[in-house]
């Protein structure tokens, strides 16, 4: 699992089988302290999560077992969104 930032939405009038009537997301992967930590990538969302939401992902293997049915050709899935972190080794005032 990994934290990020949802910053947009994907379009796609034409999806795969099991794909379909799935919302897509755009979402910027992130450190602990809020920090990009790779390029930004498209995640299909399970939550209903939206705009500047802090979530937690699932990637690969994992993310296709995120969606029913299962296996449907995805690399990340919005499993959870995030409504607090705490982190003991950040200092209280980056403390989200």
């Amino acid at each position: 699992m990994y934290l990020g930032r949802v910053i947009g939405t994907v379009v796609a009038n034409r999806k795969v089988a099991g794909l379909e009537g799935m919302k897509l997301l755009v979402v910027q992967p992130l450190d602990d302290e809020g920090n990009p930590t790779r390029d930004q990538e498209v995640a299909v969302d399970t939550v209903q999560a939206g705009p500047d939401d802090l979530v937690y992902l699932v990637g690969s293997r994992e993310a296709a077992l995120a969606l029913d049915p299962w296996f449907v050709p995805v690399d990340a899935a919005i499993v959870g969104i995030v409504d607090g972190l705490h982190n003991p080794e950040r200092k209280p005032e980056q403390a989200s």
